[in-house]
């Protein structure tokens, strides 16, 4: 695949996730202009992430049945009409469904990467991939700069009018200068398929998929039974306090920020989008640790990062270079727990990597959610320090989960090698 082509995609990663990040820096005038409760304004944010983790469990399986590259448009325009609605919207049940429309249909990125994948080749699908999702980290954190940048010239609103004119302009791109993707003829229901070792991590179709010898119906019910295997469940905990925590940051940062004692405005706020971007872009050696086997460890140290970067991030009322750097810590240890866990899970199903990405990242979505919808409640009622307990309470959690799996393999392994 050309560079040109995985920019695009990259971009269309981006433009969909900002959709639901956007809001993060205007949550005080968005709330204030819908006439949103300040205890409630976190779910400005968490009725995106609810919306995404419908689209994860009822869209994502699309990609396995249908043309992933008109899925991809389909879902831009989509999410660009969702985003319309919130910008045009005059009450708070308005914006609150045009922000739930734009989440379900921002799964377009686990579709855009499951189409990267289908259509690179074997020796460069790493690279396009790492391009691709490289986009998302971008549309995050940038997102929340050009969200900062934008509202304080034009309104809250022109956020959401830049981003649905982005996503319509590239729905029609994707169709005319993105490949056909070529689907790989799929074997009877309940037959084996090896998969070489260079496929691993490719988002191949199931056995019994494609063809139309599985319904949808079943595709999206198969999601539960990886809940019966210990390294999904383990890491779908991981995940979701790992997000819990990031969004207890910076779904809450904004309110403390345009108040007392820094009165800083929503550009100023985004500006921080910088140090999260820099300590996740920090992380990119992530993926060569998880494939010289230390993913296990290296989930373990960036969970404890995690807990510690909120010993700088409480420091908001007195310093925003302890803040700064909080940030910074945060972000990078959150993208390397999320490229590990994606590492393994892939490597365990090479052979259904998009179903299985799909489920891990239900749990993303509800970790995002909680975090967004509690940040802003906790503060209201206990100020910033609350809001720093509530996000070390949720790494502390994670890393108690990555220490009971890691004291059970342990376990595990004494007793196979006492037989």
């Amino acid at each position: 695949m050309s560079v040109w082509r995985r920019v695009l995609l990259a971009v269309v990663c981006g433009v969909a996730v900002a959709s639901i990040y956007a809001a993060q820096p205007v949550l005080e005038p968005m709330g204030r202009d819908l006439g949103v409760p300040a205890e409630l304004t976190g779910w400005i944010v968490a009725t995106g992430q609810v919306g995404y983790l419908a689209g994860l469990v009822l869209l994502v399986p699309l990609g396995d049945l249908l043309d992933r590259r008109r899925l991809i448009a389909g879902h831009l325009a989509l999410t660009a009409t969702g985003m319309v609605l919130t910008a045009s919207a005059q009450t708070a049940w308005a914006a609150f469904a045009g922000l739930a429309l734009a989440g379900v249909f921002a799964v377009v990125v686990q579709t855009t990467v499951a189409y990267a994948a289908s259509v690179s080749a074997p020796g460069e699908r790493g690279r396009t991939i790492g391009v691709v999702t490289s986009g998302v980290v971008v549309g995050i954190l940038g997102g929340r700069m050009l969200a900062g940048g934008l509202a304080e010239v034009w309104g809250w609103r022109s956020v959401y009018v830049v981003l649905a004119a982005l996503a319509f302009v590239l729905a029609p791109l994707v169709l005319a200068l993105l490949p056909a993707e070529a689907k790989t003829a799929v074997p009877p229901a309940g037959a084996r398929t090896a998969v070489p070792p260079a496929a691993a991590g490719t988002a191949v179709p199931p056995a019994g998929i494609g063809g139309g010898r599985a319904p949808y119906g079943r595709v999206v019910a198969s999601l539960g039974g990886l809940l019966r295997e210990r390294l999904f469940l383990t890491r779908g905990l991981i995940t979701f306090f790992l997000f819990a925590s990031f969004a207890t940051l910076w779904s809450g940062m904004a309110l403390p920020l345009a108040g007392a004692p820094w009165h800083l405005s929503e550009a100023q706020i985004g500006l921080f989008g910088l140090a999260g971007l820099a300590g996740a872009l920090g992380a990119a050696r992530a993926g060569r640790w998880a494939d010289s086997g230390r993913a296990v460890p290296v989930t373990g140290l960036a969970l404890a990062l995690l807990a510690a970067s909120w010993a700088g991030i409480a420091q908001l009322p007195w310093s925003l270079w302890l803040l700064a750097a909080g940030v910074f810590l945060l972000d990078f240890a959150v993208q390397v727990a999320h490229v590990s866990s994606q590492h393994l899970l892939t490597s365990a199903h090479p052979d259904r990597a998009s179903s299985v990405i799909g489920g891990y990242m239900v749990f993303y979505s509800l970790g995002s959610a909680l975090g967004a919808a509690a940040t802003t409640v906790v503060f209201a009622r206990a100020g910033w320090t609350g809001s720093s307990l509530l996000g070390a309470g949720f790494a502390g959690c994670a890393l108690a989960v990555w220490a009971i799996d890691r004291r059970l393999a342990t376990r595990t392994s004494g007793r196979l090698s006492a037989r």
